[in-house]
């Protein structure tokens, strides 16, 4: 279970959030909702210590984290940005394996076989030597997601995975986030298609502007 209690936060003079309390259970789908500005995508950089919290307190499970925790490496959350965040240069294969390589340290026979067990499950293991700019939408998502879960988060988050999408990748990615859930992972997905998150979410948050 991850709780946010108080959480507050601010760029400069711009206050993003005000006492956040905040609980998502394990296995849940959350949908966080709401105008451009209400800090959606800022709430998912701080869960993944790509942002500092100003204040408050972040459990996960009943145990604190510490607030430098986060941003020294405690992966509690693995983001599957909206640019998908791949790199080009980097076959998909190596894209999966190269942080579990040089940021976890991990032996490099678990890594291989964990990443081609996860190409499999995710039904893209025949793009195992393919590179980013030879996949279809989906299966950039498909990769993102796959490259995430190789760090072993306690939690993925999504931010805005069906902006730009058709109809047929966006009820793709629909599927890929609730087969996720049959498998028990907690996720949190920010969006702004409110119909997309009432299919997938267990609860959803809005969000707005700090007046």
């Amino acid at each position: 279970m991850l709780e946010l209690k108080n959480i507050n936060k601010s760029f400069g003079s711009k206050e993003i959030f005000k006492d956040l309390n905040l609980v998502v259970n394990d296995g849940d789908i959350l949908a966080i909702v709401g105008q451009s500005g209400g800090g959606k995508t800022t709430l998912l950089r701080m869960l993944a210590g790509l942002e500092t919290i100003d204040s408050g307190e972040v459990f996960f499970n009943n145990q604190k984290v510490e607030n430098d925790a986060l941003t020294d490496g405690e992966q509690i959350m693995g983001v599957v940005f909206q640019d998908f965040q791949l790199f080009p240069h980097l076959t998909v294969f190596d894209n999966l394996t190269i942080s579990p390589l040089k940021v976890l340290k991990r032996a490099s026979q678990d890594v291989f076989i964990e990443a081609k067990k996860l190409l499999e499950q995710l039904g893209i293991d025949d793009k195992s030597e393919a590179y980013p700019y030879q996949l279809s939408g989906g299966q950039k998502q498909r990769v993102a997601l796959a490259r995430a879960l190789m760090m072993h988060p306690k939690i993925i988050g999504y931010d805005e995975p069906t902006s730009a999408l058709d109809p047929a990748l966006r009820k793709e990615v629909e599927n890929l986030i609730l087969s996720g859930k049959e498998s028990g992972i907690t996720q949190i997905v920010v969006t702004h298609d409110m119909a997309f998150a009432e299919n997938i979410s267990n609860h959803i948050l809005e969000v707005t502007p700090v007046k």
